[in-house]
């Protein structure tokens, strides 16, 4: 037998032990609500309903909440006052609109510049026209 042969250890994968999986359940000590019936999202992150929701929770002896935006549970610090979102999370996206807000009014000033432009442009030839009828040489 050479090394590694034997070892139960399949290449790259795991589990696969053909056995039935128990039904998902809450991550939530003293909960256990079993999420078989609940929504994927749910069941994927293995949170129940009403504790996705929560204000607070223990999870892992630590007084958590859930983040909407990583799916994951975190301590109470990393919100701020009753936010569902953890602050880095939430100075990401502020970053992003405040990004794309000053953009969109770049892009908006340039537009209008070249308005402006091409308006006086306009308005000078027409000028220029009515300008020669209006002249005359002596």
């Amino acid at each position: 037998m050479s090394l590694g042969e034997g070892s139960g250890k399949r290449n790259g994968r795991g589990g696969g032990g053909g056995g039935v999986a128990p039904p998902p359940c809450c991550l939530v000590e003293n909960c256990g609500a079993d999420l078989s019936g609940c929504k994927k999202y749910h069941q994927r992150h293995r949170v129940c309903e009403v504790h996705a929701k929560a204000p607070v929770a223990l999870v892992e002896g630590l007084r958590q909440r859930f983040c909407q935006q990583c799916s994951r549970f975190h301590e109470l610090s990393e919100f701020d006052q009753t936010k569902r979102s953890c602050r880095r999370r939430l100075a990401g996206h502020n970053e992003r609109r405040r990004k794309s807000s000053l953009e969109s009014q770049k892009d908006g000033s340039s537009r209008r510049l070249k308005e402006n432009q091409f308006r006086h442009l306009r308005e000078g030839n027409e000028i220029g026209s009515r300008g020669n009828q209006n002249y005359h040489i002596h």
